[in-house]
């Protein structure tokens, strides 16, 4: 099975996660068939400065395997880089894809995931983050079923009874580190229409809501479900599993991860022809090439971490480890 993968780098950090991540690609899944596309923003009216990343980086990804894909940005920009992603899809070709987060580390072979692209799924590694309900306002099920009703798509089929009515995880609420669909077009043109109607003219139910950075959270399973898609089977289990890690930042990575994940991370991180360049990321710098990682994660008992990102992040914190 043939499919793309869609990344998004741009000036900064994400440009040197998108070399992890091509570089990790290569390593982990040299059989890959399909092309990796590093998506970049230009510059434009909905950006302060020049969101491209240096040329030393482009020549890097290339030489990687990857394609430079650049798209204007004419919805998001810099109010909301999230917005990147669903812009993105515009301009990428008509052909299965795999949306990943750049801050996603290949770990096993991806091209061996058996996706039924005809069904859209997107990641399950998520916390109870939106809607935060308040005391005396609406409820999970008017919140949710409000935004249904708005594009028309059936609320009660989305819904996982095997949860009670106002707990959050009964609703189909995905993280947005990687989605996927048979139609990059179809796909990107509905996330792109409806996330610009939640944020322009929300339903009276979202009153008491933030919307940002949730937007591209909360129209995602919206998109999912309208096209046939839903929560991911078992048979998508090496995504945030066996062939996919999405660690959000290198300290979370050490902290919480597989020993698998680290060992791939740090034999990347070696590699001659990248290292010189990931060097110039602060937090690669001291957290794989000096040795800060390896400490941090000794912070932790990996079988028993604490529920919640946040008392992780507050530990790594606390200690010095916080890197981004």
């Amino acid at each position: 099975m043939t499919f793309n993968i869609l990344a998004v780098g741009q000036s900064g950090r994400l440009e040197f996660e998108a070399i992890l991540l091509a570089a990790s690609l290569r390593q982990s899944d040299p059989g890959f068939s399909g092309q990796l596309y590093i998506a970049e923003p230009q510059p434009g009216p909905l950006w302060p400065g020049d969101p491209r990343m240096a040329d030393r980086s482009k020549a890097l990804l290339q030489d990687l395997g990857a394609q430079i894909l650049p798209f204007d940005s004419r919805a998001f920009g810099n109010a909301y880089p999230n917005g990147n992603k669903i812009e993105a899809l515009a301009v990428l070709p008509e052909a299965p894809f795999l949306f990943l987060d750049t801050d996603t580390l290949i770990t096993g072979p991806v091209s061996a995931i058996p996706f039924d692209f005809t069904r859209p799924s997107a990641s399950m590694k998520r916390e109870g983050t939106w809607p935060q309900i308040e005391l005396y306002g609406p409820g999970y099920v008017q919140t949710w079923k409000a935004l249904y009703d708005r594009f028309g798509l059936d609320y009660a089929s989305s819904l996982d009874l095997t949860h009670p009515e106002e707990y959050w995880q009964r609703h189909l609420y995905f993280n947005a580190g990687w989605f996927f669909h048979s139609s990059p077009k179809a796909f990107g043109s509905r996330f792109l229409a409806w996330s610009k109607s939640i944020c322009d003219d929300p339903p009276e139910e979202l009153v008491c809501q933030e919307l940002f950075p949730w937007l591209d959270q909360i129209t995602l399973p919206l998109v999912v479900h309208s096209l046939g898609g839903g929560r991911p089977g078992p048979e998508l289990a090496a995504l945030d599993g066996s062939a996919t890690c999405h660690y959000r930042t290198l300290p979370l990575l050490y902290a919480r991860e597989s020993d698998h994940a680290v060992a791939v991370l740090e034999e990347v991180a070696r590699d001659k022809t990248i290292r010189p360049t990931l060097r110039d990321w602060e937090a690669m710098k001291a957290m794989v090439y000096q040795n800060k990682g390896r400490k941090a994660r000794a912070l932790f008992d990996q079988n028993q971490l604490p529920h919640r990102e946040q008392v992780i992040r507050n530990t790594l914190k606390r200690e010095g480890y916080w890197l981004r």
